[in-house]
C-alpha cells in the first residue's frame, strides 16, 4: 500500500502531464495533421515529432510561451507542411486512386456538423486538389479560424500572401464540395437502403438509392482487387455490386461512423480483406461511394479517434 507522500507524489505527475499544454491539445494537433494530410498514421508521425520539439525545448522556455495552442499549431502545421510536400511524388506512384486513410468517429463528432463536414470523404478529397500551401491556409482559417496572422507565421508567407490564399482556395473548395446540407439522420437512413439493397443483390433497391450521376471510387493500392478507374452512372455501380451476395455469401455490411458520418465497413470477404465505405448523400440519394480496401489505410479502423477543433 503506498504511503501518502507517495500518493501526493503522483498526483503531482498526474497533474503536471494533464496541465501540459501539448497533452491538453493533442487531439487538436491530430486533427489539424490528419486534414492537411489525409493519413491517420502520417498525422500521428507528425504530432509524435512536435511532442519531441515540444518537450526538448524545456520547461523554462515552454513556460516563456503566451499561446501555446497557437505555438503547437504552428509546429505541426510546418511539419505536415513538409510531410505534405514529400508525399508528392509517392502520391504520383500511387496504384490507381488515393484516397484519404477512414477514420472510426464518436457520435460526437457528427453531432458538430461543421467539424463533420471538416473530415468528412467528400471534403478531403476536395482538399486533394489544393496545393499544401493552400490546404495549410484553407484548414486552419476555415476549420479552426485560425487568424491571418498566426497562418502567415505557420505557412512561412506575409499576412497579405495568406489572405491572397485563402480566398483562392475557399472559392475552389466552394466550386466542388456537396451543394446540400443533409442531416445524419437522413443520411443514415439513407446509407441503411443502400446497405439493405446491396446486402440482398437488389438491383432496384440499389437504382433507387443511387443518384443517376453515382460515383464510385475504390482505393486498392495495387494491394487487393478494387477498381483502379471510378465507376460512374447508377446502372454501372448497381450492376458491380448487384452479384456481392453470390461473390461473397460470407460478407457482411456492419454500419459505422466513418469521418464524422455514417458508413459501412464490409468483413468477412473471400479475400480476407476488410472494406471501409463512406458515402456522400444529397436530396435523398447517393451521389458519392468512397470505398477503402488498401489494408495499409484500415490499421486503425477499429479504434475511435480524437477529432477537435
Amino acid at each position: 500500500m503506498r504511503s501518502e507522500a507517495a500518493r501526493a507524489a503522483h498526483r503531482r505527475r498526474v497533474s503536471t502531464v494533464t496541465d501540459d499544454p501539448f497533452v491538453a491539445h493533442r487531439g487538436l494537433l491530430f486533427t489539424v495533421a490528419y486534414e492537411m494530410l489525409g493519413s491517420a498514421a502520417d498525422a500521428e508521425d507528425v504530432v509524435q515529432e512536435t511532442w519531441l520539439r515540444w518537450d526538448a525545448i524545456g520547461a523554462g522556455e515552454r513556460a516563456e510561451v503566451r499561446d501555446a495552442r497557437a505555438f503547437l499549431v504552428r509546429m505541426v502545421t510546418r511539419k505536415a507542411l513538409d510531410r505534405l510536400r514529400s508525399n508528392a511524388r509517392r502520391r504520383e506512384e500511387y496504384v490507381g486512386e488515393w484516397l484519404p486513410e477512414p477514420l472510426l468517429t464518436a457520435p460526437d463528432v457528427a453531432d458538430d456538423l461543421e467539424l463533420a463536414e471538416s473530415v468528412s470523404f467528400a471534403m478531403l478529397t476536395v482538399l486533394e486538389t489544393l496545393t499544401p500551401t493552400e490546404r495549410a491556409v484553407f484548414v486552419l482559417r476555415e476549420v479552426f479560424d485560425t487568424p491571418y496572422g498566426e497562418i502567415a507565421e505557420a505557412v512561412g508567407k506575409s499576412e497579405a500572401a495568406v489572405r491572397q490564399t485563402a480566398h483562392r482556395a475557399r472559392g475552389h473548395v466552394a466550386a466542388r464540395r456537396p451543394r446540400m446540407e443533409v442531416s445524419p439522420r437522413e443520411q443514415q437512413e439513407v446509407v441503411d437502403r443502400f446497405l439493405a439493397a446491396a446486402s440482398r443483390g437488389d438491383l432496384q433497391g440499389l437504382l433507387d438509392v443511387l443518384a443517376p450521376d453515382v460515383v464510385l471510387v475504390a482505393d486498392g493500392g495495387g494491394i487487393v482487387q478494387a477498381v483502379v478507374t471510378p465507376v460512374v452512372g447508377a446502372k454501372k455501380v448497381a450492376n458491380l455490386l448487384r452479384p456481392f451476395p453470390r461473390l461473397a455469401p460470407g460478407a457482411t455490411f456492419l454500419p459505422v461512423l466513418l469521418n464524422g458520418a455514417p458508413g459501412a465497413r464490409l468483413v468477412g470477404t473471400l479475400d480476407g480483406y476488410d472494406t471501409a465505405i463512406s458515402f456522400v448523400v444529397e436530396d435523398g440519394r447517393i451521389t458519392r461511394i468512397y470505398a477503402v480496401r488498401n489494408p495499409a489505410k484500415l490499421g486503425r479502423i477499429d479504434v475511435e479517434a480524437t477529432i477537435r477543433r
